[in-house]
């Protein structure tokens, strides 16, 4: 999901040829403009050789006088008997100058011998082209230009292919028709939502990151560079197959078999690109079998490597997919590197090496891990920024929410993944936890509880709708806590989702803002303009559909289908779905912006919350931070490349 000071802002979280255009002028102009430029080239090398010649070939009567200046100015510095070294059994140069004058003589000689070759056979070489028949020169051309064909096909053939791994049992991928008509009915609804967002996207912006769908075109933010990679395409793909509609489905295997492309000159979010396009396209490879997913998560995965070359390993925020150079936002804290970003890369990469055998991506997840683990951390709180060149933290501020969530969340979900074999990732988990428990959490006046943010040594009072996502984290995490906690985190869990309502429950759209408060008698709502505003965000559906899979309350069901009916009321335009930028206001004004999340987490999540719960079991699959699905690894007794047994 992005951070806090772009859009779209998730804290867990471009040039191209214009369709049917052609790469290459038309045919017979190339051979007519190939024809001059080669009789240019000759006439250009010829007269390149005739400077030459005049220029270079040595003159005797000045290579005399050069000779002169060596054996009056340099040899006696380096052959005086004072300053030679016989004792040492150097030799030393004494005496030898007509022995050198006749060396540099042949030494001429030679020189002259092999620049009056090189002339000859240049001119030579001209000659025949001079003498060559227009269709010759016309054959010549064409060979010339397949053999640059050629080595660009090479160039772009990509990588080997793939050792063979066992695929994980996929389990679950399809249908989950609840037996209830009502939650039938709703399930419906949110298809067809889906339908009209993809369909919106399709009409106006195919092939661009997102849609702006009041303008009707194409959009996309810095997070994707200046390139037109597709995000909602590869970002919608699960959410797709997993709705049955698997026409659409085709149509973004198609396009991405045949357009997307990551040897572009883009400088792109390393965070947003992993859970988005990884994410996206290993859940599409594992949902439907298609190896081009695959292919493609790996192809990028290999040019977000270069983000790992610092001097402590803790990759850059934005890596240029085509030359390798990394850097950090400029505003965060002091060049550092955002927790939320190089801490949610764990499960991709740990995919990663699974499927291709290469060891570099779980090793340079795990070093993260190390790294962090040998750190001293204030009040046991893990802060936002970590400096990637001195490996020290930035400013002290902690959250739950943008810039720190999904840290927290992929620590977890690293031991789910791994069959809770990963103990050392629930065991960080569960000490992070209790670390936010003592400090962050709290109780309003209200009676709502609520999780805070540390800045420099105090609490500020504020929560925003990114960490909303930390109730169904409670929940997920419950079963497995330490000292019996189950049942407290299950009832914090369902707390966090209370107050997350309330902030939805408490604005005229029913949509919930940025971020809300705890103070001055006002409780969850929003107090600054520029927090009140709703852009089709995940968080609190999510912790809806966690929380509802978990006690199968009915309220949970209840509150995502009021979420649902005002997004759809008050989002929905007929260019797609846009964001509102006040949710107090009953006449909102629109953000235009369609963003991929939507596609990928907001409606998937009211979906899943609408099904039965043999779709996606939680057994089989974990989701990662937007909403892309991954299997469990039942490794057994499998090791994964580079990595130690005994850690596991």
């Amino acid at each position: 999901m992005t951070t806090p000071a772009l859009l779209p802002l998730s804290g867990r979280r471009i040039p191209t040829l214009s369709p049917g255009a052609s790469s290459f002028p038309h045919h017979r102009a190339t051979l007519r403009l190939s024809e001059k430029f080669i009789l240019l080239l000759i006439l250009s090398a010829f007269i390149t050789l005739c400077f030459g010649a005049f220029f270079f070939l040595p003159d005797n009567s000045k290579h005399k006088r050069f000779d002169l200046g060596l054996e009056d100015v340099l040899i006696p510095h380096i052959d005086s008997p004072k300053e030679g070294k016989h004792a040492s059994g150097q030799v030393v140069i004494h005496g030898q100058g007509g022995h050198d004058e006749h060396r540099h003589r042949e030494e001429e000689e030679s020189l002259r011998d092999k620049i009056r070759a090189d002339h000859e056979r240049a001119l030579q070489e001209a000659k025949e082209k001079l003498r060559k028949s227009r269709e010759e020169l016309q054959a010549e051309i064409q060979t010339e230009k397949n053999k640059v064909m050629e080595d660009l096909k090479k160039k772009d053939a990509g990588p080997k292919p793939l050792p063979p791994v066992p695929m994980p049992k996929v389990v679950g991928v399809s249908d989950g028709e609840p037996p209830e008509p009502d939650a039938k009915e709703k399930r419906d609804k949110i298809r067809e939502m889906m339908k009209h967002a993809w369909d919106s996207y399709r009409q106006y912006g195919w092939g661009h990151n997102e849609l702006k769908p009041l303008a009707k075109k194409g959009h996309s933010t810095n997070i994707f560079g200046n390139s037109q990679l597709g995000a909602t395409i590869v970002d919608a793909l699960d959410t797709l197959y997993i709705m049955g509609l698997h026409e659409e489905f085709k149509d973004g295997q198609e396009w991405i078999e045949q357009n997307l492309d990551f040897g572009v000159n883009a400088e792109v979010s390393v965070f947003e690109v992993n859970i988005r396009f990884i994410g996206g396209l290993l859940a599409a490879y594992y949902l439907s079998g298609q190896e081009v997913f695959k292919l493609k998560a790996v192809q990028l995965a290999e040019k977000l490597l270069p983000a790992f070359n610092t001097p402590t390993g803790i990759p850059w925020a934005m890596v240029n997919l085509k030359s390798g150079v990394g850097r950090n936002w400029g505003w965060a804290s002091a060049g550092s590197s955002i927790l939320a970003e190089f801490g949610t890369l764990h499960m991709e990469f740990v995919h990663l090496t699974y499927l291709t055998g290469n060891p570099a991506y779980y090793q340079k997840v795990m070093h993260i891990r190390k790294l962090l683990a040998k750190m001293d951390r204030p009040n046991g709180l893990y802060p936002n920024y970590l400096n990637p060149r001195t490996g020290r933290w930035g400013q002290h501020h902690t959250s739950v929410g943008g810039l720190g969530d999904s840290f927290y969340e992929y620590l977890l979900k690293a031991w789910l993944m791994s069959d809770k074999t990963d103990t050392e990732a629930r065991k960080t988990y569960d000490d992070a936890i209790e670390a936010i428990e003592r400090h962050l959490i709290r109780k309003s006046n209200g009676g709502l509880t609520f999780i805070g943010e540390w800045k420099n040594g105090h609490l500020e009072r504020k929560m925003g709708h990114l960490a909303c996502f930390a109730g169904g984290m409670f929940a997920l995490g419950a079963d497995g806590s330490p000292d019996d906690k189950a049942g407290h985190y299950l009832q914090l869990g369902a707390e966090i989702a209370h107050t997350c309502h309330e902030s939805y429950d408490r604005t005229v759209l029913k949509l919930g803002p940025e971020a809300f408060k705890f103070d001055s008698g006002l409780e969850a709502v929003a107090v600054r303009q520029n927090e009140k505003y709703y852009i089709l965000r995940p968080e609190v559906i999510e912790t809806y559909w966690y929380m509802w899979r978990f006690t199968h309350d009915p309220k949970y069901r209840q509150w995502g289908w009021e979420a649902a009916q005002a997004i759809d009321k008050y989002c929905r335009v007929s260019g797609g779905f846009s964001g509102v930028k006040d949710v107090y206001s009953s006449n909102p004004t629109y953000d235009d912006v369609q963003q991929s999340f939507f596609l990928a987490e907001t409606l998937k999540y009211l979906y899943l919350l609408f099904s039965s719960d043999d779709l996606m079991p939680f057994e089989s699959w974990v989701f990662n931070t937007e909403a892309h699905p991954l299997p469990v690894l039942h490794l057994g007794n499998i090791t994964l490349p580079g990595s130690e047994p005994a850690q596991r």
